[in-house]
């Protein structure tokens, strides 16, 4: 079911229209229904932080419904399976198959790296980062679930590489910012 704007939607802070390819995943889960909370830098940069990013991270619904449904957008997206050496490669989109791993790392037909965690550190999951999720509209009308900032710091705390670690400090500030416009 594909989130509409209403009273409750803020317009994000994040310009997409440079980079419509971030955007076309989405698109996908959205048409095919698939219930999940963008998480990682697009979440952080659609809240205000000053980051670039190259890749969409989400976290999915685990139901097996869901999985049905995150199945089907993938294959329509056409994503392959990211590897550690050499091309990404294809991979049968089967949704049990999908649901006993604990994340996906693929690619799209435009490069775009695309990843899939249904469980991120620190969290439960979807119906964790569901409850304090954020409805954003990312642009060209597109509305979905963003993880609140609070969510995504303790993400970066609970992974705890220095890279994350590194950017508690920004994800703090920009927290800080949004508590004082009122978000």
């Amino acid at each position: 079911m594909r989130w509409r704007a209403s009273g409750n939607t803020r317009r994000s802070a994040l310009r997409l229209l440079a980079r419509p390819a971030l955007l076309r995943p989405l698109e996908a889960l959205e048409t095919h229904g698939v219930r999940y909370v963008v998480i990682g830098g697009i979440a952080a940069i659609a809240q205000g932080y000053p980051l670039t990013t190259h890749d969409l991270d989400v976290t999915p619904d685990r139901n097996t419904e869901n999985l049905e449904r995150l199945a089907r957008a993938l294959r329509d997206l056409g994503v392959r399976l990211r590897v550690a050496r050499g091309p990404a490669v294809e991979f049968p989109m089967d949704a049990s198959f999908l649901g006993e791993a604990a994340s996906w790392t693929f690619e799209t037909n435009e490069g775009l790296s695309f990843d899939v965690l249904f469980e991120p550190a620190g969290t439960a999951g979807y119906s964790d980062l569901a409850q304090d999720a954020v409805a954003l509209d990312l642009g060209e009308g597109l509305v979905a679930k963003v993880a609140s900032l609070r969510d995504l710091i303790r993400m970066k705390q609970a992974a705890g590489r220095p890279k994350d670690l590194a950017q508690i400090p920004a994800l703090l500030a920009t927290l800080e910012e949004a508590r004082a416009r009122g978000e």
